[in-house]
């Protein structure tokens, strides 16, 4: 059976999502610090999404964060263009690993 589409149009960027503001973003990166390092200290990895470059970046920074606060290097790969991976030596799953930055400050943890 076919179907007509009657009034089916693209979403304007207007429509899209709002960047999150100052105030979300750290409670954001905070979430993800305590979130995805328990996970990694419990398994050695974690897997998580990111579709934008925005999100790339966030998870990067964030394992900058905890390679600071374990004392020992988080690498970042890209498993796909929606995941990346974060994991600790040992566990590098690719041998392209994404470049590390110079994370901005760690955040204050309540």
């Amino acid at each position: 059976m076919v179907r007509e589409l009657y009034e089916v149009r693209l979403p304007d960027a207007e429509d899209g999502p709002l960047p999150l503001t100052d105030d979300e973003e750290r409670r954001y990166r905070e979430l993800l610090f305590r979130e995805l390092g328990n996970e990694i200290s419990e398994r050695g990895w974690v897997r998580y999404p990111a579709h934008t470059p925005q999100e790339r970046r966030r998870l990067v920074e964030v394992a900058g964060w905890l390679g600071e606060y374990w004392g020992q290097r988080v690498f970042v790969e890209a498993e796909d263009v929606t995941r990346l991976r974060l994991c600790l030596a040992g566990y590098e799953t690719a041998p392209g690993v994404l470049p590390q930055v110079t994370p901005g400050p760690t955040p204050r943890r309540p």
